[in-house]
């Protein structure tokens, strides 16, 4: 790890611009040489001729899952490695890659660490998720997350009031390719696991767990809404006959239905820092 390339989203509470800029102190102490840095999504995510043409090495992402899903998208053929800090609400990659959530710990363990690892995904339809995917008509809560994240608080109760209509109202979402999940439910729940993928569903006449749900997607860790049925696959799919709002780490992508949605991994490309890992 030498020559990097930055990305943040400056916008985030979370990667404010005196967050990244101590951060890129760190860079200059360390001896690393910033080549470029991106603000997303003001600013377009670079492409991989343009990393290899400026000889970067390593891309440094300081940011929340849905900027680092669209960086990981932009440069999924790209050969160089990833160095993923916590920049988010959950931090869930972080946290399996690294044995501290201190960015600059973080950065000094890296620049000498030589181990690279492999991390699994869900993918369809060309999308992919590293964190999680999530089906069903309690997607609409991400249009109130979004107005949390905004502070739009007039946007943030009209959001509310249609999600908790389509949540309760709706007739569910069905799935095929899990035997153990053959109703409707408010949401499917997927979760990559290294060959298949982790699968639970949330259904209506649980109506806490869906309070519950709306109320882990207003303060952001979504992924920890409890769920009351379980299951493990390697491939499933929408059922029905219109397209299906899923929300790949948190960014919404229509899918039409019957797609199928697959476990994958990627290549060695990870920068781990925690013990006992590669």
């Amino acid at each position: 790890m030498e020559r990097l390339w930055f990305i943040t989203n400056p916008g985030s509470g979370s990667t404010t611009k005196a967050k990244c800029d101590a951060l890129e102190a760190v860079f200059a102490e360390r001896g690393l040489t910033l080549v470029g840095r991106t603000a997303f999504p003001a600013e377009a995510m670079p492409d991989g001729a343009e990393l290899d043409r400026d000889r970067v090495d390593t891309v440094v992402l300081f940011a929340g899952d849905g900027t680092i899903n669209a960086a990981l998208s932009a440069l999924r053929t790209w050969e160089g490695s990833f160095l993923i800090l916590p920049g988010g609400t959950m931090n869930l990659l972080a946290k399996s890659l690294h044995s501290t959530l201190d960015p600059q710990a973080i950065i000094q363990a890296a620049h000498d660490e030589t181990t690279r690892i492999a991390l699994p995904y869900i993918q369809a339809a060309g999308n992919r998720a590293f964190v999680g995917l999530i089906m069903g008509p309690a997607t609409a809560w991400f249009r109130a997350r979004e107005a949390v994240r905004k502070g739009a608080l007039r946007r943030l109760f009209q959001a509310a009031n249609v999600a908790w209509s389509r949540t309760f109202g709706g007739s569910g979402i069905r799935v095929s390719g899990v035997s153990a999940l053959a109703g409707r439910y408010q949401a499917v729940f997927v979760r990559p696991e290294r060959g298949e993928l982790h699968v639970a569903a949330v259904d209506a006449r649980d109506w806490s767990a869906i309070v519950q749900l709306g109320w882990e997607w207003l303060t952001g860790d979504w992924v920890a809404a409890h769920a009351v049925s379980e299951s493990l696959t390697r491939e499933l799919a929408a059922r029905g006959k219109k397209p299906v709002l899923a929300l790949f780490d948190g960014e919404p992508v229509s899918l039409a239905p019957g797609t199928p949605i697959t476990a994958g991994m990627s290549r060695k490309a990870f920068i781990a820092t925690r013990a006992g890992l590669g």
